[in-house]
């Protein structure tokens, strides 16, 4: 069965770039719209997603998109839809057939995108996309593990953190407030934090350097990921659906390709 848990993260990857540059070739509000709507319908149906979970990443994306729609409809570019049909008018500002499908354009871009982002977020364990990363794509081990040990670190901070106010609290410094307040609450934290960064990296590598780490390519891996059918199979779903999104809205009438309008 098809699970997007199991794609390799390099396919997974090549695929979002594609689809990502596949729809920046056309400026149309229907073209998105679609590709949306299938993003959506495979991150849940492939992805065991809840909808709580996505929704929760996707809410800040509908508000970024909302604030293009709007400034592209209030502050349109100079000479866009100059003969078009004027849709909507009040008083000395009006609103053109042609703002308006454009505005449509920006904000769904900007929600397909997001939606793409987070079909590869939600879906990939970080593990195994620096794995992958290392066996396809041939990253350095060395780039690899510095970035994952780094990605491990950040609970920790949090709760170290968390630890220092606690502490400072039982010693009697009250809360900081305003932003000023703020800043100085953060200078007085990120001295114990540094310290601790350092300890905790030292560790790291000599625990490694025990562990016999080089760096070296050619060194056994306990877990092997690999290409299959499979893989191939789930990128020509994700990128043959948004060209069959293409196909459908050149059906209706409605590609436009992109031609710098904006």
């Amino acid at each position: 069965m098809l699970n997007l848990q199991d794609w390799n993260p390099s396919i997974k990857g090549l695929a979002i770039i594609i689809a990502v540059i596949l729809l920046s070739l056309t400026l149309d509000p229907i073209t998105p719209l679609l590709a949306l709507i299938w993003t959506a319908g495979m991150t849940f149906a492939l992805g065991r997603v809840s909808w709580k979970k996505w929704l929760l990443g996707f809410a800040p994306f509908l508000i970024m998109s909302a604030g293009y729609v709007w400034t592209a409809i209030l502050l349109p570019r100079a000479g866009t839809g100059g003969s078009s049909d004027v849709i909507w008018e009040w008083g000395s500002f009006s609103v053109t057939a042609v703002v308006l499908h454009q505005a449509l354009s920006l904000g769904l871009r900007v929600l397909i995108f997001s939606a793409l982002s987070l079909l590869f977020i939600l879906t990939t364990d970080p593990v195994r996309f620096m794995l992958s990363l290392m066996q396809q794509c041939r990253l350095s081990p060395k780039w690899a593990y510095g970035i994952l040990a780094g990605y491990r670190f950040l609970p920790f901070f949090r709760e170290e953190l968390r630890i220092l106010q606690h502490a400072h609290r039982m010693r009697g410094v009250e809360r900081e407030r305003g932003w000023r307040g703020r800043l100085r609450a953060m200078k007085r934290y990120a001295i114990p934090l540094l310290a601790s960064a350092i300890r905790k990296s030292e560790r790291v590598a000599v625990a490694m350097l025990s562990k016999g780490f080089t760096g070296k390519r050619e060194r056994p891996y306990y877990v092997r990921l690999r290409v299959t059918w499979k893989d191939w199979l789930l990128l020509l779903l994700l990128v043959g659906g948004i060209c069959g999104c293409y196909l459908l809205s050149w059906q209706i009438g409605s590609v436009r390709l992109y031609r710098g309008e904006l």
